[in-house]
């Protein structure tokens, strides 16, 4: 059997949640994701830029590029066109889900509640993302709307850092956690990526532990 996308992101056990205002930062940070040993993006449809970063991420062919943030159907088509090879929600929105799945690319639709993991199901999803984590109440939350539904797992995001990483993912229902702590802008402001690939070699070797 071929792996999956999200066979794949389960073997990184870390998504970086990336938002550029500036598309010329997407092949040096590219770079730096490579560079650190964490081959793996989710560029954000929060800025203009979104579409064209994931093309020049894309282009590469050894980095596994998602795009996030995902609202409309009309955002997949662009994703899609773009080369994003996975499609990541905030929140549960049925029109988004199956274009995903009627053009065939991987979405993981937002889940905070049972309902949203029980609408998951029902479109034949088995992934998908926690979000807002930390503000939804954590890791207690997380297992609890975990527990009746064994066949489901989860990426949690939101809030998600150094601090709390592993305990999520020694949780055996998350086969990955979403962040931004290793790619925030600060750390390339003055155009410094070695630090961001620092940071997410840092976030690698704590991810692995």
């Amino acid at each position: 059997m071929s792996r999956t996308v999200f066979d794949e992101i389960e073997q990184h056990r870390l998504v970086p949640v990336i938002a550029l205002d500036d598309a010329a930062q997407a092949a040096p940070l590219a770079n730096a994701l490579a560079a650190g040993g964490l081959p793996v993006a989710e560029v954000t449809f929060r800025t203009d830029a979104a579409a064209e970063s994931i093309r020049i991420m894309s282009e590469r062919g050894d980095l596994l590029v998602g795009a996030g943030t995902v609202l409309t159907p009309q955002q997949v088509d662009e994703a899609h066109a773009a080369g994003a090879t996975f499609i990541v929600s905030p929140g549960f929105n049925p029109k988004v889900v199956a274009h995903a799945q009627n053009i065939g690319v991987p979405i993981c639709p937002g889940a905070s509640t049972p309902t949203d993991v029980e609408q998951a199901i029902e479109h034949g999803l088995d992934i998908v993302k926690f979000f807002p984590a930390e503000a939804f109440g954590g890791l207690e939350t997380l297992k609890a709307i975990a527990a009746p539904y064994r066949g489901v797992r989860f990426i949690p995001t939101g809030g998600i850092g150094p601090n709390n990483v592993r305990e999520y993912l020694a949780f055996n229902r998350v086969i990955a956690c979403g962040g931004s702590w290793m790619v925030r802008p600060a750390l390339y402001a003055e155009g410094d990526f070695l630090a961001v690939q620092m940071a997410v070699a840092e976030a690698v070797t704590l991810a692995s532990r």
